[in-house]
């Protein structure tokens, strides 16, 4: 099948030449992410952004070879939700209709992966924001993304909208699952990091979220990051809090 470029906006799609549907279905869902985070974080993504749609996990996976590493560092329950990777100038994910047939009968799950391509630009954004985050990908920028899963994940699932959608996959993870570690480790960082960042919206408001995804990540870890995020409270306690909103997602 011969592959075709389709521009708009300032995002060129590379797709499959019986795809241009699909394509203008991204394009879409990647106009309307930059127009919401744009509004939110202080550095835009510079440059124009390609993306590569790709036709199945395999080409995908191909195309990306961090992603299986990534997905195998996942539990079940997040791996469907990592459907793409990003460079500092393309984006590769799959396409809408390889995405619709991965959707679980979960309510939710068709919404969360539609929103895969804006969640994958949503990393790219605090990327350009976070110095401490890839892009670039190195071996060492990738262990820094696997340690600090819960926070580069949960904010692109935050700030992109998915969160929206993922109550009934997080009811299905604690009611299948032993109870998840705080923070989120990586194997459920794709699917339970974003409540971290709801939590805190919904005690500190948007700005503390935009501060914690875009705070330096070396000094003192995931436990002075979130210390300071929720304005000195005990680890232990803010535990205690998030395992509590986990519940109200997860009955919602």
């Amino acid at each position: 099948m011969a592959w075709v470029e389709t521009v708009s906006n300032g995002f060129k799609a590379r797709h499959e030449s019986n795809d241009q549907e699909g394509a203008v279905e991204v394009l879409g869902v990647l106009d309307s992410a930059r127009t919401r985070l744009e509004g939110v974080f202080a550095r835009p993504v510079e440059g124009d952004i390609t993306v590569v749609i790709h036709a199945s996990m395999f080409a995908l996976s191909l195309a990306q070879p961090y992603l299986p590493l990534a997905r195998r560092a996942t539990a079940p329950s997040g791996r469907r939700y990592l459907v793409g990777w990003f460079t500092r100038s393309e984006l590769h994910v799959l396409s809408p209709a390889a995405l619709r047939r991965r959707a679980s009968s979960v309510q939710g799950s068709k919404e969360m992966l539609k929103l895969a391509p804006a969640a994958l630009y949503a990393h790219l954004t605090i990327g350009a924001n976070n110095p401490d985050l890839p892009p670039p990908f190195t071996p060492a920028s990738f262990r820094q993304q696997l340690r600090w899963g819960w926070l580069a994940h949960g904010a692109a699932q935050y700030f992109s909208g998915q969160i929206d959608h993922v109550r009934p996959a997080i009811a299905r993870r604690l009611r299948d699952g032993s109870a998840p570690r705080f923070p989120p480790a990586m194997r459920d960082a794709p699917l339970l990091g974003g409540s971290v960042f709801d939590l805190l919206v919904s005690e500190q408001g948007k700005r503390a979220a935009i501060s914690l995804a875009t705070l330096p990540l070396a000094a003192g870890g995931s436990d002075a990051a979130l210390s300071k995020a929720f304005s000195g409270r005990s680890l232990g306690d803010t535990e205690g809090v998030w395992r509590a909103h986990l519940s109200r997602l997860a009955s919602q």
